[in-house]
């Protein structure tokens, strides 16, 4: 069976004359056009479509939009790109209801590469739209080269204000505004002394980011210094969350229970590896809750989700985790079934124990399941007297194991 096509055109500051001559075509042709009020100004008056403005809320009401007006003739304007952080993204994810059409301006991506002379595949980009600030601190290393994507004035003072708070004041900021149209405009300076507010709401804002002297580095690779973090105690140290995080194997775009989350710091490093990582921290008490929130704000993952549950009884009706990571509660009845059930085929389990308690169970699992049991030992260096010696802290007993088939009843 056809279905019907709508056209996305995209866009840019230049306008209409600034469009190809496919795109063009498809706007004359449409009988209907919904676009933002200023981009739907841009269309000339040949243009005789009914111009429609996006609904307010947008995606509650987008899907009845597009399947009211796509046999009449649909066409969609969007900003540039409509598949790069646009419009296009949305509406490939409905249901296929409509073919969709594609015809795409230049980027601001491109468009600022090519004023900055920066080569496209050595630039991360991500986007303010819709996202909270704190969510661009773990790609902020230094000399890495970033494009931001601004979401309203005074952005690019938000951003340098956290530049200079996360040791990186001297990082190079570059503002461009109105790309591609009679307007544009650009300024330069440093973060730490940043002044300037005036940009475009939609601006694009170029870093080469820069660290003070002696500025301690927080790396992606799993195992953070454990003063990273805000605890009571109830902290996977850092070594084992290292060890932990390996057997856990994150992959881009999975999820991860880190059930008793304590402090939150496994689920927040599993987010810390990929941009498009995804956690859920259960923790029963409140204060922890609280620490896991502010830690996962300071690290740069805001999205991090927090339930307030204990396991195994509020583990039912969360989304199905790729791992699960298992920092103690092991011995409590039904937990380990209920994390193991949870998982698919594929999935992986890391559960940690210090009691002898604990470790029977571990131990009675990797007999009937397999994996891999270990017992870890760690000993740190610390003064004793006016000398410096060994201090162990407990051994670990540590059990990972990856799900191939349905676990035995």
């Amino acid at each position: 069976m056809s279905r019907d096509v709508v056209a996305v055109v995209g866009i840019g500051a230049d306008g209409w004359q600034g469009l190809s001559g496919p795109a063009r075509q498809a706007l004359a042709a449409a009988a209907v056009i919904i676009g933002g009020p200023r981009h739907l100004a841009m269309l000339p008056p040949e243009i005789g479509a009914d111009k429609q403005p996006w609904p307010s809320p947008l995606l509650p009401n987008l899907r009845a939009l597009v399947d009211a007006h796509a046999a009449r003739g649909l066409a969609i304007l969007a900003s540039g790109d409509p598949m790069f952080f646009g419009i296009g993204g949305t509406l490939s994810r409905l249901s296929g209801t409509v073919a969709l059409r594609v015809i795409p301006h230049l980027s601001s991506l491109s468009l600022a590469c090519a004023r900055l002379v920066w080569p496209v595949e050595d630039v991360e980009v991500l986007s303010l739209v819709g996202r909270p600030l704190a969510a661009v601190l773990p790609a902020l290393q230094p000399s890495r080269r970033l494009l931001l994507l601004l979401a309203a004035a005074g952005d690019s003072h938000r951003v340098a204000e956290l530049l200079s708070a996360s040791g990186l004041g001297p990082s190079e900021l570059s503002l461009l505004s109105d790309l591609g149209g009679d307007a544009e405009c650009e300024h330069r300076g440093i973060a730490e002394s940043w002044d300037y507010r005036g940009e475009h709401p939609l601006s694009v804002l170029a870093i080469e980011v820069r660290a003070t002297a002696g500025r301690r580095v927080l790396s992606r690779t799993p195992g953070l210094p454990d003063e990273s973090f805000e605890h009571d105690g109830q902290l996977t140290k850092r070594e084992l969350r290292a060890l932990a995080l390996s057997g856990l194997a994150p992959a881009p775009g999975e999820l991860l229970w880190d059930v008793g989350a304590g402090s939150g710091s496994v689920g927040i490093e599993w987010m810390r590896c990929h941009p498009d990582n995804r956690a859920i921290a259960i923790e029963p008490r409140a204060d922890r809750r609280a620490r896991i929130a502010a830690n996962a704000e300071a690290l740069g993952v805001p999205g991090l989700r927090i339930v307030d549950g204990k396991a195994p009884q509020d583990l039912a009706g969360l989304p199905r985790p790729d791992a699960v990571f298992l920092g103690g509660g092991v011995s409590v009845a039904g937990v380990l079934e209920a994390c193991l059930g949870a998982l698919a085929d594929g999935g992986r389990l890391v559960a940690n124990g210090v009691t002898l308690e604990t470790e029977s169970v571990l131990a009675q699992w990797y007999a009937r399941l397999g994996g891999s049991l270990s017992r870890i030992a760690v000993q740190r260096a610390s003064p004793v007297g006016a000398f410096t010696g060994w201090r162990p802290a407990m051994p670990v007993t540590q059990w990972t194991y990856l799900k191939e088939s349905a676990v035995p009843g």
